[in-house]
This record gives structure tokens, sequence and C-alpha cells, in this order.
């Protein structure tokens, strides 16, 4: 029983340094200015997933895979924008970046917080514009054989700039080994 009242009080302790660990992010975002660069950056967020996070921006890490933690040279950086009061809160995180071209790195949580999909993107972003990855399955009507028919649809992702949609991305399922990796389609 002690044994047992040691662990649960372990995990309350894990659980409350973690928030707290949380909210001293969040308070040092706070501190950013929303209008800081507005006119020479762009804004990058990331919809369509109940959360979804950067993980990478050119060389900066944004945020610990393992344990969710925000990097410190990410905060640094000043590209970090909090569009949430929390960020517990399901994609608290958007990106202002200066204009030009870069490569960020997005993870997308479509069925559940243990399993992943990740998209890199090189961009040529421009200044003053908003951008937006959004992840949604493409449903279509397939037809053919039951094995096809019965295939999850692909996951897609568009980059839209503004409201138009400049760039899609989808992962089509491969009956014989699964998932592929998310590639470029025309629009």
């Amino acid at each position: 029983m002690n044994k047992l009242l040691g662990r649960f009080a372990l995990l309350g302790a894990l659980a409350a340094a973690l928030t707290a660990c949380q909210s001293i992010d969040t308070a040092q975002l706070n501190k950013v200015k929303e209008t800081e660069g507005t006119k020479s950056h762009a804004q990058i967020y990331c919809a369509g997933t109940e959360d979804c996070e950067f993980e990478r921006y050119d060389q900066i890490r944004i945020l610990n895979a393992e344990n969710q933690r925000l990097e410190k040279s990410a905060i640094k950086s000043g590209i970090l924008r909090m569009r949430a009061k929390s960020l517990q809160e399901p994609n608290a995180l958007y990106l202002s970046v200066p204009a030009g071209q870069h490569e960020v790195v997005i993870r997308f949580y479509p069925i559940s917080r243990e399993k992943a999909e990740q998209l890199h993107v090189i961009h040529q972003f421009n200044p003053s514009q908003r951008y937006v990855f959004k992840m949604y399955r493409n449903r279509s009507k397939q037809r053919g054989s039951l094995l096809n028919v019965s295939a999850p649809d692909p996951l897609c992702v568009d980059l839209m700039q503004e409201q138009k949609t400049i760039r899609r991305f989808c992962k089509p399922y491969n009956v014989l080994n699964g998932l592929g990796e998310f590639v470029e389609k025309k629009l």
C-alpha cells in the first residue's frame, strides 16, 4: 500500500512540475509583442487535427517530441507566438518568421497522441501573409476491388496562403505496405 501511495505522490509531483514548466513557457511567450515584425514576417499556423505541433523551423528545434516541452532556443529566437491562453490548449502556437525560403517540420496527430504524422516542407514565405497547414482526410469515392475500396482514405495537408490553397501534400494508403510518405500533388 505504501509503494502505491508513493507512486501516486511521485506522479502528482511530476504532473505539477510539468504544469509549472508549461506555465513558465507560457509566461515567456506572452512577453513577445504581437506586433513585432508583422510587416516583414509571415505567420504560419497549423490546423485540421485536434492537435498539431511545430517540430522545427530551419535549424531551430521548437518542441521536444519526448517531453513535449518547448526548446529554449526556440523561445529565445522570437519566432513563437501564442494564439491560446495556455500551451495545454490544442494548436496553441503559431510561428512569426522572416520572409524568405524556410523549412518547416510539423507533427500532426490525426488519430491519437500516440501516432504522429510528420510533414517536411520547404517554401518561400512572403511578408505580411498568413499561411495555414491544414490536415484532412481526402474522402473520395474509390472504385475497384474490395481490397482497394476498404483502404483508408489518404491523409492530405493543404498549404493555404490567406484563403487560397497554394500547395497540397497527400499520403496515400498503399494496400501492400500501409501508408507511404507525403507527396506533393498538382492543384
